[in-house]
């Protein structure tokens, strides 16, 4: 059994707290990742048997949407917001088998995200920016963006499985928008959240993760409240859709869940 400081670590985190990155890195089998993370996922995993899977559910369809932008509709450049920790096929790494002159940013807050983001990146096609994904301004103003991502040319905007972390407060939704008019036309907009049907499911899970994490976390929604984010774009096939239906690699994998209490929701779109 690895040790672990009591209070913060090397970084000057304090790992007292959860962290949804980190624990993201649990549930893909990362090593990245506390004692309090674990706990905080098992916790979850005890009353909401499944939410293991929906994170590999997550992995896969950022797989396969990369992958499909690059290869079937010629994207090049990839901006990633909330990009979490790395682990094994990080978008730059798919896109880059497509083509390998892809280009890659990625954008996150989180000091150990950015630490391990910034050692993984060796190449000159893709970097890391330390910023909060609401703050569109530093984002676009960065150094980093400004040398990889040619803004007269398509981008894909990804936020995978990030808008729940953002709380109704900060507006996700104008969020997207105010992001999407940074990048021009025939740019994507790639967007998945957990939502649920069931109101008892959405305010457990959100109170649940609000308090474990001390406030840094946002909503599950309803399915309709993540369309409303794709208004005014025209969405790719087969649309809006829990992600699993999202261009399957095969009949075999990636069905749908059909009927559980809480899945990850939405799809690509291309800005007009």
């Amino acid at each position: 059994m690895r040790e672990e400081p009591a209070g913060t670590d090397d970084l000057g985190v304090d790992i007292t707290i959860p962290s949804v990155s980190r624990m993201y890195d649990h549930y893909l089998g990362g090593k990245d990742n506390y004692a309090v993370d674990r706990e905080a996922v098992a916790a979850l995993e005890r009353r909401l048997p499944g939410s293991r899977v929906l994170a590999h559910d997550n992995r896969s369809f950022l797989r396969r949407v990369v992958r499909t932008l690059a290869r079937d509709y010629g994207i090049r450049q990839f901006i990633d917001h909330g990009s979490g920790l790395p682990t094994q096929d990080n978008v730059h790494q798919i896109a880059q088998r497509v083509d390998a002159g892809a280009r890659v940013v990625y954008i996150d807050n989180d000091p150990i995200v950015l630490a391990h983001g910034r050692a993984l990146l060796e190449d000159t096609r893709s970097a890391v920016v330390a910023a909060d994904i609401r703050d569109t301004d530093t984002i676009f103003a960065s150094p980093e963006v400004s040398r990889l991502i040619d803004l007269s040319q398509p981008v894909a905007m990804l936020f995978v499985s990030v808008m729940h972390c953002l709380p109704d407060a900060s507006d996700p939704a104008a969020l997207v928008r105010r992001a999407m008019t940074r990048v021009p036309s025939g740019s994507v907009m790639v967007l998945n959240q957990l939502v649920s049907h069931h109101a008892e499911t959405r305010d457990f899970v959100t109170g649940f993760m609000d308090h474990c994490t001390r406030g840094n976390w946002g909503r599950v929604r309803e399915p309709a409240e993540v369309a409303a984010y794709f208004a005014g774009y025209d969405v790719l096939e087969p649309g809006l859709v829990e992600i699993n239906s999202w261009r399957p690699d095969s009949e075999l994998c990636c069905r749908p869940r059909g009927g559980g209490p809480w899945f990850e929701y939405g799809g690509a779109a291309r800005k007009p």
